[in-house]
């Protein structure tokens, strides 16, 4: 698979501060982490911190595009010749969405800031959902030239896939019932990896 290009986390620096981010949000939530905090965990002055960013949200909205763009390139199996292109799409988006709600950065902010997610859910795509795309174009087009996945238009392909795979991970925990084998979340994985199946066998 492709792995995603992206400039969220360039550079140990960087890095350091958003590790601080996290471990600031994953401690009191975002409506309660200043850059204060983040400052002090990343032994940097407040104003290294504005020259880049000017609040906490856009220090949030970097951290969870570094995060979420490796929880979805870490879920992607290598080329196997034994897999076509779809079985391993198939494979890493299911492992993508049990990856990702037992991410610990997204079960905090879905039990404490919600409202974060909605601008890429209602009114526009994010930085992440846009290389999320740019994954899934590269991985639909090996599918389309092995003839393992149905040829369509492939940016309206991608973006299809990913709305299921985004209801699933951003849902997923308001419909099971682990106390029914058959509502469980292994169980609405097996069906979102038939879904998938169905949507792009030719």
């Amino acid at each position: 698979m492709t792995r995603i290009r992206h400039n969220a986390s360039a550079g140990s620096d960087n890095d350091t501060v958003l590790d601080a981010v996290r471990d600031c949000v994953l401690a009191v939530g975002v409506r309660r982490t200043t850059l204060t905090d983040v400052a002090r965990r990343a032994g940097v002055s407040r104003m290294t911190l504005y020259r880049r960013w000017p609040d906490v949200r856009s220090l949030v909205g970097d951290l969870m595009t570094r995060e979420w763009i490796a929880v979805a390139t870490g879920a992607m199996p290598e080329h196997r010749a034994d897999m076509t292109a779809r079985e391993l799409l198939t494979r890493g988006l299911v492992d993508a969405v049990r990856d990702f709600v037992a991410h610990p950065l997204f079960r905090k902010i879905l039990d404490v800031d919600p409202e974060l997610l909605l601008p890429y859910v209602l009114d526009r795509r994010g930085a992440s959902q846009e290389a999320l795309l740019e994954l899934l174009t590269d991985a639909l087009r090996e599918g389309h030239a092995d003839g393992s996945v149905r040829r369509a238009p492939v940016e309206r392909q991608a973006r299809s896939v990913l709305l299921i795979v985004q209801s699933f991970t951003l849902s997923l925990r308001t419909m099971t019932d682990e106390d029914d084998p058959e509502l469980s979340a292994e169980a609405f994985l097996g069906e979102l990896r038939g879904i998938l199946e169905r949507t792009l066998t030719p």
